[in-house]
């Protein structure tokens, strides 16, 4: 039985729903502390004291540390596996804790108490005096010529780059047509369900153990070691059950500061679980983005000439920092072809969270930019919006030149043609706009996303196969599951290779470094690519021992065998069977003169890339009284290559179409304009849809099948977000002409762009 292309039950689905799965919130080890963070109470500026006396005497206070007493290490940039290349990293810019405080919130100090109250307790008694000075708190105010800097000597620029192919100059000057656009997107917050937490300690042997639900065990052990300024050899990382990431989880947030409280303490246990409000504020949000975009084509709709502009709001820390808008750039060059390209970008530091990972990685940013601008574009020309993108495509096997990463498979106008059938975009389009206060329209916006972040970065993956005595196998792999069903796609491929039931597929559902072969983690919508190809390759050297084995118990030549449902059968003889595989794995554990288990332990270099391509189309309904936003139907169409499990996939783009309508419809972290604090930092205050809010979505998929990965797949993980927002956007511009080019798009947002509109044409909106 083939279990690739098979909807088979998730393999953690059972520990989840009976509450048997174990978080990190549910570790309790003997003579566990629990530690609270002290957060600052200014944007930008400095402590100028800070005195712990009252709180060190409170009982049950185990200690009280603060910017002082932390090592004098910087702390790295986090998620890259270049990170120690100077030529590649961001600027090592954090500290465990700190006296210069670069957003409202910034770690100053730390208490370890025999509880959370008694530790909450300790902090209302730390005081604290601080020197403020003005917050930055935008991009503008972060370019201004003499502004406060919030790192000094950077003039708050963290990075700067850019590309040009072809004499863009040229090109417009040429053109037959130029428009220009001007589109920004927020800041927002991943809002897994399970909030950052560590716990960790000191093992007998002095190694520093950290349970951690982090996407990047092997990444965020090499961090801890790094800001202890210890050998990475004394840190282990052990992630549990992860309660989702979505890029939030790509960082060493909290478990650098685990790890050293639990050695102030004499190596005993330390917890540090984050409270809701302490995520919003103190881990790692979406960059905000300003993008300025020029396009010149021919009458035709040829677009001959594009330019972009961006620039990126960073926090007050790198994290991933320059590489979010750097990738923006590569996708923005992809979309659409074009003679002539250039893209310049900046990345500023500002005293606001610091921005880093979150699902899309800059595309949700870009993509909004550039499918709203292809929409204005076709308004300008009279063209039908999908029209003007079916000319503009790549063909299949189009090589990037930066890159050489090559379109071998390019599904996208197949994409775009079933999603206009589906939406019955022809005749919605031809009824044209309604006058009255609900005005319905149709939207679409298309998108294109790697597989894996090479040839940018490393692509890593490893996978270690062991044969049991039963006949089943241990499969150990270095990705982490956080969710999205890595476990499950990659113990089905290896279940698939080696012709066994699934149900024998044995994979640890805890991940640790010292067990577990190397892997960056979970990100780039890379791990059924790059840790697939490694799974499989172990399973076929598995199978290829399995076989070689069963040619001495069977007498026939390993060539002639093959393995279906646990057994060896004889391929010229209608898959006879011969014998049992887990009679073959008995043998290579106790056969006499021969034993010799089997395994395999093999780690792929992937260096090459997918690029993943996919469309949304929505049909809204505005009410131009209220400036509500309603989705009545909406499909997400995704050339993802060959689907390993169809329903976990369409669970993905469920759950990342209605983060998109989040993205583009309701959610913002606010700033205090004054003092930089963040203003609505819970799930009260920040607007995420609920089960209320979500609209019916259409999952559907134009399988393909990719040559370079292991079972012809691509990216899906992070794709169904991005073109949410940017459809939205042109079925608004649809149903009333408005063009919103600010996220989000919310009822205040729209209510005064109606009104606007009714000042502008003399008369109320009806």
């Amino acid at each position: 039985m083939a279990f690739v292309g098979v909807s088979v039950e998730r393999v953690d689905a059972r520990a989840k729903v009976t509450g048997r799965a174990r978080y990190v919130d549910d570790i309790l080890l003997a003579g566990m502390l629990y530690a609270r963070v002290l957060r600052s109470r200014i944007a930008n500026g400095w402590v100028r004291r800070i005195d712990a006396g009252l709180a060190a005497a409170i009982p049950g206070v185990r200690a009280i540390v603060t910017y002082r007493d932390v090592p004098r290490h910087t702390f790295p940039t986090a998620g890259h596996p270049f990170s120690l290349d100077p030529a590649r990293r961001d600027i090592a810019d954090r500290r465990l804790l700190t006296q210069r405080i670069r957003f409202y919130g910034d770690e100053i100090a730390a208490v370890v108490a025999v509880d959370e109250a008694t530790a909450e307790r300790a902090l209302d008694e730390i005081d604290v005096e601080y020197e403020e000075w003005p917050p930055v708190l935008d991009l503008a105010a972060a370019r201004q010529p003499g502004a406060a800097e919030v790192h000094e000597g950077t003039g708050n620029l963290l990075q700067e780059s850019g590309y040009g192919i072809g004499d863009v100059d040229a090109a417009l000057k040429g053109a037959d047509w130029v428009v220009k656009g001007r589109f920004v997107t927020q800041v927002v917050h991943p809002c897994a369900l399970e909030n950052h937490g560590a716990v960790a300690a000191v093992d007998p042997q002095g190694c520093i153990v950290v349970y951690s639900s982090t996407q990047i065990p092997h990444i965020c052990r090499r961090i801890v070691g790094q800001a202890l300024g210890i050998p990475w050899g004394g840190v282990r990382v052990v992630r549990p059950f992860v309660g989702g990431g979505f890029g939030g989880k790509q960082d060493a947030v909290v478990e650098p500061l685990a790890a050293f409280l639990s050695t102030v303490v004499g190596g005993r246990p330390v917890k540090l679980v984050l409270p809701r409000e302490e995520t919003f504020v103190g881990t790692r949000v979406r960059h905000a983005m300003e993008l300025t975009l020029e396009t010149g084509g021919k009458a035709d709709g040829t677009l001959t000439a594009r330019v972009l502009e961006a620039g990126s709001m960073n926090g007050g820390y790198a994290s991933h920092g320059h590489a979010i808008v750097s990738k923006s750039g590569t996708l923005f060059r992809q979309m659409y072809a074009a003679e002539a390209v250039r893209f310049e970008a900046a990345t500023l530091y500002t005293n606001t969270p610091a921005a880093g990972a979150m699902r899309g990685y800059g595309a949700p940013q870009v993509i909004f930019a550039v499918e709203s601008h292809m929409d204005d574009i076709a308004l300008a020309l009279g063209m039908d919006p999908v029209a003007l993108r079916e000319r503009n495509l790549y063909t299949e096997g189009f090589v990037d030149p930066p890159t050489e990463v090559t379109m071998h498979t390019r599904g996208l106008l197949e994409c775009i043609r079933k999603g206009k059938g589906l939406i019955a975009w022809d005749a919605k389009r031809r009824a044209g706009r309604s006058t009255g206060p609900r005005r319905r329209g149709v939207g679409m916006a298309c998108f294109c996303y790697g597989t894996g972040i090479y040839p940018a970065g490393l692509e890593l993956g490893g996978a270690r196969i062991v044969l049991k005595q039963d006949g089943s196998v241990d499969l150990q792999i270095g990705a982490a599951e956080i969710g999205q069903g890595s476990d499950t796609a990659l113990s089905q491929i290896a279940a698939d290779v080696l012709g066994i039931p699934i149900e024998t597929v044995h994979i640890p559902w805890e991940q640790d470094t010292e067990r577990t072969p190397y892997d960056p983690g979970a990100y780039a919508s890379r791990q059924t690519y790059v840790s697939g190809m490694a799974v499989k390759r172990a399973a076929e050297a598995v199978k290829a021992a399995i076989l070689d084995r069963a040619q001495a118990l069977t007498g026939a030549a390993a060539s002639e065998l093959d393995i279906v449902d646990g057994w060896v059968v004889e391929r010229r003889r209608s898959g006879a069977r011969l014998v049992p595989v887990s009679e073959v794995a008995l043998d290579s554990y106790y056969n006499l003169a021969t034993a010799s288990p089997i395994a395999a332990d093999v780690s792929c270099n992937v260096k090459t890339n997918a690029l993943a391509f996919g469309c949304t189309f929505v049909e809204v309904e505005v009410d131009t009284e209220t400036g509500k936003v309603g989705i009545l139907e909406l499909y997400n169409v995704h050339d993802s290559g060959r689907i390993v499990n169809p329903l976990m996939a369409e669970g993905q783009v469920q759950g990342g179409v209605q983060m998109g309508l989040g993205y583009a419809l309701y959610e913002q972290l606010l700033f205090d304009r004054k003092t930089g604090r963040t203003l609505n930092p819970n799930l009260e205050d920040y607007k995420i849809p609920t089960a209320v809010d979500a609209p019916p979505v259409g999952a559907v998929f134009v399988q393909t099948d990719e040559p370079t990965a292991p079972y012809g797949n691509k990216a899906l993980g992070e794709p169904p977000i991005v073109s949410v927002a940017p459809a939205v956007r042109n079925a608004i511009l649809h149903a009333t002409g408005l063009k919103i080019d600010t996220l989000p798009m919310t009822p205040e947002r729209l209510f005064a762009a109606f009104r606007a509109q009714g000042s502008a044409v003399g008369g109320a909106v009806r």
